[in-house]
């Protein structure tokens, strides 16, 4: 196990100062957007100030751009296992999601079939539907609620299969999916498998190499960064998409999928993101290369959610009239624990846990699918709290204190 310097980490994040009734705040809201620590800002600030320019000039702060970009998409490709030129950025995942589908859509024929899953985010599942407008047939495969699991992929699996678009964990429940496995069906069935890691990737390492998938997204807002999109396309897979882009546009990967100027400041926020990181990677011990500090600093992330998340996940369980959803601790998870509280709507326990300070999101969190599924949707979804490096133990002391008020 890799130790997480906790106190150090708290330490660099500015907003974990904000108060409310007098006491610090405890942001258990990670999966909706973690918080930034110091170097975010001081690098956007910084970006205003010496390098504010467009692209492509002779001059001074142009020039400081390119290479603040060029930059970015090093650490980036660092983070994930990739190389700069398979890295693109985009307003948010969303946005991105839907540049990929549109340009995949244009290898469809009438009756090809695109899989999505019941579990996902609606960022991964509205986009390959709309693509039903091209004759695509779309495939559900969907989820136990008894398990917060997904069948097997192969029941969905067919020789028209073209696209599967599949999250790596739930945003909702936390359950982490068997994405190698996945990758490996599809290659055998000749599909292309898109990867949503936006609430993977704060909470572990990935290797986009050993996963094999072709495409794989994230949202950096919710990895202590600027609200920025990222794409991953394995090299010859990114090589081969059609895109709709501008004729001054760039053909190639990645700008071919950056239709218009990128923001630029954001990019140099993500580069502090890559400095914190590697800041937490060298105090757990990481060392070598960025990219070996910062599967460190991911592991060492890893091991704190997991110990944290079992300790909310046991005071939970054990509370009245509180059902915990998702799969137990031994399982493969991200710590993001959703719960209800019976005689108690999931907004009413996240205001009364707001008003004491204790921050929680509440709702379907755009995933409708897995609450439907577990008959959730008409009684307002879930409550969620979700785990970050800068959450300690009295965070959780004081979730697991606001419910009990409740419970009682």
């Amino acid at each position: 196990m890799q130790q997480l310097d906790v106190r150090h980490c708290r330490s660099l994040f500015p907003s974990l100062a904000l108060e409310e009734g007098g006491r610090s705040v405890a942001y258990l809201d990670a999966p909706a957007g973690t918080q930034v620590p110091r170097m975010v800002g001081d690098s956007i600030t910084t970006y205003f100030r010496d390098a504010n320019a467009n692209v492509g000039g002779a001059y001074r702060t142009s020039r400081a751009t390119d290479r603040i970009i060029a930059e970015a998409r090093a650490a980036m490709a660092d983070l994930l296992g990739a190389e700069a030129d398979e890295i693109a950025f985009g307003a948010n995942m969303t946005t991105l999601t839907y540049t990929l589908s549109r340009a995949l859509g244009q290898t469809l024929t009438e009756g090809d079939e695109v899989v999505v899953t019941e579990m996902d985010h609606e960022a991964n599942v509205s986009p390959w539907r709309a693509l039903t407008e091209r004759g695509a047939a779309v495939r559900t495969l969907p989820m136990d609620p008894a398990t917060c699991q997904l069948a097997p992929l192969e029941t969905c699996l067919g020789p028209r299969t073209r696209v599967v678009a599949l999250g790596y964990a739930s945003n909702a429940l936390g359950t982490v999916n068997a994405v190698r496995r996945a990758a490996s069906l599809c290659r055998e069935a000749g599909a292309i498998l898109v990867v949503d890691a936006v609430h993977y990737l704060p909470h572990a390492p990935v290797d986009v190499k050993d996963l094999d998938c072709d495409f794989l997204l994230a949202s950096t807002y919710k990895v202590f960064g600027p609200h920025l999109g990222l794409l991953y396309g394995r090299k010859a897979a990114f090589e081969k998409l059609p895109a709709y882009r501008l004729r001054v546009q760039r053909p190639y990967p990645p700008e071919k999928l950056e239709t218009g100027t990128l923001n630029h400041e954001g990019l140099a926020g993500l580069l502090g993101t890559a400095a914190f990181l590697e800041d937490i990677g060298r105090r757990a011990g990481g060392k070598g290369d960025r990219r070996q500090i910062l599967r460190a600093a991911m592991t060492a992330i890893a091991d704190h959610g997991k110990a944290l998340g079992e300790r909310l996940y046991r005071g939970l369980a054990g509370l009245p009239g509180v059902r915990v959803f998702g799969p137990l601790p031994g399982a493969r998870r991200t710590p993001t624990y959703s719960f209800t509280l019976a005689g108690r709507t999931p907004r009413q326990v996240a205001e009364h846990l707001g008003s004491r300070g204790v921050f929680v999101s509440d709702g379907d969190f755009y995933a409708p699918g897995p609450i439907e599924r577990l008959g959730l949707a008409g009684s307002g979804g879930l409550v969620r709290a979700g785990l970050a490096p800068y959450n300690d133990a009295e965070d959780v002391a004081r979730l697991l204190e606001c419910v009990t008020e409740l419970a009682g």
